[in-house]
Parts: structure tokens; C-alpha cells; sequence
């Protein structure tokens, strides 16, 4: 008999939530084979079954936190002794289960023998009480999207072309029946969503938070991106960089000036150890909640290879296609919800950082310059800082030589000769 436990498959995780049970007791099952999707408060993951035999016993249910060591079911094994005796569910196989691209998800499909789609699909598609494979994915390789289960389910319950239309109630009963409290909707409150919950009471109730506002003034920024876009693409001289590429650059140009910002309180050793690398988190709205991203050691790239990884990393997060790597080791974040619309916020701290920066909607408005009125870009920001660790006026200088190089995109140039 062979235990599957619940393994390590995150930095610094202790638990996890079984969201979905792909096998029951008597199914038989082929070595890494899917058993069973599980999500820790960075990932979510599906364990693959470490033998060839058949399900014996399923010791956990579907919702309930377990810790890491748990038993989640046994397996009768089928085949060699020493294959019984592997070890499962390492970093890396729960990495290599993560398809990172179409052809190799046709391939993976096409062993397993199960569709694509990724974990808050499936469960949609469950809460719907749809089978996901009686779906047609119209994604990348087949898979299957949310657009695609909605559509099925509303195919679903849609009346037939030849049925007719049930008889009208009488007045007095339809009135009767209004009367009756509809039940509410519900959305379930596991897997992401609560990890977040957690993560973020943690830090709230941790750190002490002050939100310091600023007004940067984007024009020549927006000049500057507008110029470099315009060259001539012929000979690949244009190129369109982001503005959230610069906000990078620019954070890591001031956290060399301010490191306070750009460390970890160890509270157990009474010390503040300031980080050598500067790793930018990218908070990014995925389908299933909010993601952060990591962008390494900025300090050693120009904004254009800055501006290329980010974009593969916030396509990788809204498709759920991010390794544990590229989730973790973060220093500072930032969050960029001006194309949403947003004005200001006071943005909660991704603990165990030290602060975490809101950039809100860039709009036109009158500005007096030198006792003249000039119609300027203006962008609001919002600096949640850790108030054990920095104080006030640090935060203001901080957010200050920010404002001089995004105002200024020529000093920033000079900064990086």
C-alpha cells in the first residue's frame, strides 16, 4: 500500500486546500496520472500518482485545509516494489505538470488523456454540474476556457427549438409565488480566494500601515514612450515599451537611494536585513484572484528586457502558467490599476515586504508651471510603507526622487550610463 501525502510545492508552505478529487476509490490509475488538485496560498497544483494500481481509500475531503504530511489517499500498487517506494509531488514535478506552451499541451492531452483547462475552470464547470470534457475548447491546443463552460451550460438549460412553452401560471399563484425570498447566490470562499484573505489579514494585523499620496506629472514620460514607438520599425529601431517597465526602473533607481524600503524586518533576530537583489512583484489580476509576479534583479537590467519579462510573466499569471520561482523572492511591489481607472487607494502590504506602491489613472488636467497654466498628464500614487521600519519623511524623499526621474526621464537616462 502506498501513502500520497501532501508535499512541500511552495516556498515557505505549511498547508493546503484539496480543491478536486480526480479519482475514486477502485478507479485504477497510471503513474503521473492526476490524483488530485490542490491550492496553497501561491499555487495550484495537481499531484500526479507516483505508481500504476488502483485508488484503495480517499482519507480527506473536497474543501478541507490539510497540512503539509497529511495523507490524502493510498494507492494499491501495480507493478515493481521500488516504484511503490518513490517519493512524490517535488518541487520540480509539480513544476513540469505546468504546461508553458500549445504544443506541449497537446501532447500532454493527449497522454493523459484529459482536456486542458486551467484549475478555476474545472471549477466553474463543476459548480455548474457540467462533465468538462463533454466541452469544445476554443483556447490555445483545445483548452478549455471559462467563456467556453458559460457557453455550455447556457446551451444547457436553453429550451429547444421544437419545445413548446410551458402554459401560463394564473395571476393569484405567480403573485403567491413572488412573495417567496429568492435563495441568494453564493461564491464559494476556498482555494485562491481565501489564501488571499489569509495573506492579507496577516499583514494588515501585522503591519503597521501608513499610505503617503503623490502627484507625478507624466508628460514628458508619455512623450519620451510616444518618440521611441514612432522610430522607424523597418529597421527595428521602434519598439513599444510599457509605462509600468519605467515605474520599474525608476522604483529600483530610489530603492538604491532609500535600501529602508527595499528590506525584511526579522522580528525574531531584532534586525532589518536590507536586500542585496532588487525583485519588483507585479501585482496582476487573474481569473481565480490576484497574483504577484516577480521581476529579478532589476538592477542588472535596461528597461527594454525589464518591459519583455514582464509581459510574459502577467500572460503566464492570467493563465495560471507560473512556476513557484516566478512567484517568489519578491522585495518590493507594485501595482499598476491606472488602466482600470482607479484615482487612490491605500494598498495593503505584501507581507513580509517593507511597502508597496499603487499607481492610479493618468488623466489631462490644468497645472500652473512658472505662473502659467499648461494642460499636463497627472497621475496620482499611493506609498503603503511599514511604519516599524521606516518613518514619514523617509517615505516623502523616497516618492520624491521617484517623481524626479519619471518627470524627468533624462536623469533617469543618465542614472543608467
Amino acid at each position: 500500500m502506498v501513502e500520497v501525502k501532501l508535499h512541500d510545492i511552495g516556498e515557505g508552505m505549511h498547508e493546503g486546500e484539496i480543491i478536486h478529487f480526480f479519482v475514486k476509490p477502485g478507479d485504477t490509475v497510471s503513474i503521473d496520472q492526476p490524483l488530485v488538485e490542490v491550492q496553497t496560498d501561491k499555487v495550484t497544483a495537481e499531484l500526479p500518482s507516483p505508481i500504476a494500481g488502483k485508488v484503495a481509500d480517499i482519507l480527506v475531503k473536497e474543501g478541507e485545509t490539510v497540512t503539509v504530511g497529511t495523507v490524502l489517499l493510498t494507492l494499491q500498487g501495480e507493478g515493481a516494489v521500488q516504484e511503490a517506494k518513490k517519493e512524490m509531488n517535488s518541487p520540480q514535478d509539480v513544476q513540469n505538470m505546468t504546461p508553458q506552451n500549445p504544443e506541449r499541451e497537446a501532447s500532454l492531452a493527449t497522454l493523459t488523456k484529459r482536456v486542458l483547462a486551467a484549475p478555476y475552470t474545472r471549477k466553474i464547470a463543476r459548480e455548474q454540474g457540467i462533465d468538462i470534457e463533454q466541452v469544445t475548447g476554443t483556447g490555445p491546443a483545445g483548452r478549455i476556457t471559462e467563456e467556453d463552460v458559460l457557453s455550455f451550460a447556457k446551451q444547457r438549460t436553453e429550451p429547444k427549438s421544437d419545445e413548446q412553452p410551458a402554459a401560463a401560471k394564473p395571476a393569484l399563484k405567480q403573485k403567491k409565488e413572488s412573495s417567496i425570498p429568492a435563495e441568494a447566490d453564493t461564491i464559494p470562499f476556498r482555494g485562491r480566494r481565501k489564501q488571499i484573505a489569509k495573506k492579507m489579514t496577516k499583514s494588515l494585523f501585522t503591519i503597521p500601515h501608513v499610505t503617503h499620496f503623490e502627484e507625478v506629472d507624466m508628460t514628458n514620460l508619455l512623450e519620451l514612450k510616444k518618440q521611441m514607438k514612432s522610430l522607424d520599425p523597418l529597421n527595428n529601431k521602434g519598439f513599444n515599451v510599457s509605462v509600468a517597465a519605467f515605474f520599474v526602473k525608476a522604483i529600483q533607481l530610489a530603492l538604491q537611494d532609500f535600501p529602508i524600503f527595499n528590506s525584511k524586518l526579522d522580528e525574531e533576530h531584532e534586525v532589518i536585513r536590507l536586500e542585496k537583489e532588487i525583485n519588483i512583484g507585479i501585482a496582476t489580476d487573474a481569473e481565480d484572484g490576484l497574483i504577484v509576479p516577480v521581476i529579478r534583479n532589476v538592477e542588472r537590467r535596461n528597461i527594454k528586457d525589464i518591459n519583455s519579462d514582464m509581459k510574459v510573466k502577467i500572460s503566464k499569471a492570467k493563465e495560471g502558467g507560473l512556476t513557484r520561482e516566478e512567484m517568489t523572492g519578491g522585495t518590493f511591489t507594485i501595482s499598476n490599476v491606472g488602466p482600470l481607472g482607479s484615482m487612490g487607494a491605500t494598498p495593503i502590504i505584501n507581507h513580509p515586504e517593507v511597502a508597496l506602491i499603487a499607481f492610479h489613472k493618468t488623466k489631462k488636467m490644468p497645472v500652473i508651471i512658472q505662473d502659467e497654466i499648461q494642460i499636463r498628464s497627472m497621475m496620482n500614487l499611493s506609498m503603503s510603507f511599514d511604519h516599524r521600519v521606516a518613518d514619514g519623511a523617509t517615505a516623502v524623499q523616497f516618492t520624491n526622487r521617484f517623481k524626479e526621474l519619471i518627470e524627468n526621464p533624462s536623469v533617469m537616462v543618465l542614472e543608467l550610463i
